[in-house]
C-alpha cells in the first residue's frame, strides 16, 4: 500500500480527528468503527496516521483497556472544538439551515415509536427529503454518545444533568378495566372502591402502590396493590386489561379507542394518576445540525396533540 504523504495526511486531518474523537467517546476502536460504518482496521489506521502527523502518542492501549495520554487529553479537547467550529462553518456556507440533510438517529419509547409518533415522523421526512432517520425503539437511553444517538423522546423527568431537555407535553393516565371484570356490578366511582379489584402494574411507573388524585378537589388517595400481573410494556398492560385480568392505570391516548368501543370501562373517572411529562432530550453541544433542530421543532408542534394533554403546548429548552 502506498505510504501517505504529509500533504495527504494534512488534507484528511479533519477526518482523522473525527475518528479519534469517536474512539474516545465510544470507548473502543470496534465501537467507533460501528458508529462510523467502517472497519476496526481502518479506524486503527486513521488513529496511527493522526499520531504520526502530530508526532505524539494519543492513546495507550492494552489487551483489556485504553486510556488517553496527556497529549491525547489535550488533543481530544481541542479536536472537539475544531470539529464543532468546522461543522458550523460548513453549515453556514452550504446553507444547511435552509435545507437539512444527513441521517438522524432517534430513540423512541416502544409504545410511542410503534404507533403514535410515526405520523409526525412521516410528515418530517416528507418536508425534508434529504434527511433519513434511524428510528430506534428504546425506552431508556443512558449514554447518547456511546449509543450514537442524536436525540431521544422519553417519558418521565430526565435524570441526566448533561443533556438538553425540551418538554413537549404530558401523558394523562386513567384507570380502566374490562366489563367482564365487574361481573355486572356498577362501575366504581370512588378511588377507594378500586382497592377491592384485582390490579395490573406497569413496573416502569408503579408496582405496589398507586396514587390517584380527584380532578375537582385535588384530594389524594393511595391504593396498595398486590398485582396479579406486572409488566414493563404499555401494550402488554392494555392486552391484559382487555382480557379481564385486572384494572390498570394507563395512558389515556392508548386506551381511548377501547373505551369508545366498550371494550374497556373508564373506572372512577373523576380520579386519575399523575400525568407523565414527555421530553425530547439530546446531548449538549456548541453546534447542532439543522436536521436535529428541525426535528425538535417538528416534535414540539406535533406531540401535544398526540398524548391527550389538555394544555396542547410544549415547553422551552432547559438543562435537565
Amino acid at each position: 500500500m502506498t505510504e501517505p504523504t504529509s500533504s495527504s495526511i494534512a488534507g484528511d486531518r479533519l477526518q482523522l480527528m473525527d475518528t479519534f474523537v469517536r474512539i474516545v467517546e465510544a470507548g473502543s476502536l470496534s465501537a467507533a468503527a460501528a458508529q462510523l460504518q467502517s472497519t476496526q482496521p481502518t479506524v486503527s489506521r486513521r488513529l496511527q496516521l493522526l499520531e504520526r502527523s502530530l508526532g505524539v502518542r494519543l492513546l495507550q492501549r492494552s489487551t483489556h483497556a485504553m486510556r488517553l495520554t496527556v497529549d491525547g487529553e489535550r488533543c481530544f479537547a481541542r479536536a472537539k472544538e475544531l470539529l464543532a467550529s468546522w461543522a458550523a462553518f460548513e453549515a453556514d456556507l452550504r446553507g444547511a439551515q435552509q435545507e437539512p440533510e444527513g441521517t438522524l438517529r432517534v430513540a423512541m419509547p416502544h409504545a410511542f415509536g410503534q404507533d403514535r409518533f410515526v405520523a409526525p415522523l412521516a410528515d418530517f421526512l416528507r418536508a425534508h427529503p434529504r434527511v433519513s432517520v434511524e428510528w430506534l425503539l428504546r425506552d431508556d437511553v443512558r449514554d447518547f454518545i456511546a449509543a450514537g444517538i442524536d436525540c431521544a423522546v422519553q417519558v418521565g423527568e430526565p435524570a441526566d444533568p448533561s443533556v438538553v431537555a425540551v418538554r413537549l407535553s404530558e401523558v394523562p393516565r386513567i384507570v380502566v378495566g374490562a366489563p367482564r371484570l365487574l361481573a355486572g356490578a356498577p362501575p366504581p366511582q370512588d378511588a377507594q372502591e378500586l382497592a377491592a379489584l384485582p390490579w395490573l402494574a406497569l413496573q416502569t411507573f408503579y408496582r405496589h402502590e398507586i396514587a390517584l388524585r380527584h380532578r375537582a378537589s385535588g384530594r389524594l388517595a393511595r391504593i396498595t396493590l398486590q398485582p396479579r400481573m406486572s409488566t414493563d410494556s404499555l401494550y402488554a398492560l392494555r392486552s391484559a386489561a382487555l382480557q379481564g385480568l385486572g384494572v390498570c392505570a394507563g395512558s389515556a391516548w392508548l386506551l381511548e379507542d377501547d373505551i369508545a368501543q366498550g371494550r374497556l370501562l373508564h373506572l372512577a373517572p373523576q380520579w386519575e394518576a399523575a400525568p407523565l411529562p414527555v421530553y425530547i432530550v439530546y446531548p449538549q453541544a456548541r453546534y447542532y445540525p439543522s436536521r436535529l433542530l428541525r426535528f425538535v421543532a417538528a416534535m414540539r408542534a406535533a406531540v401535544p396533540g398526540l398524548t391527550g394533554a389538555e394544555d396542547g403546548e410544549g415547553g422551552a429548552a432547559l438543562q435537565a
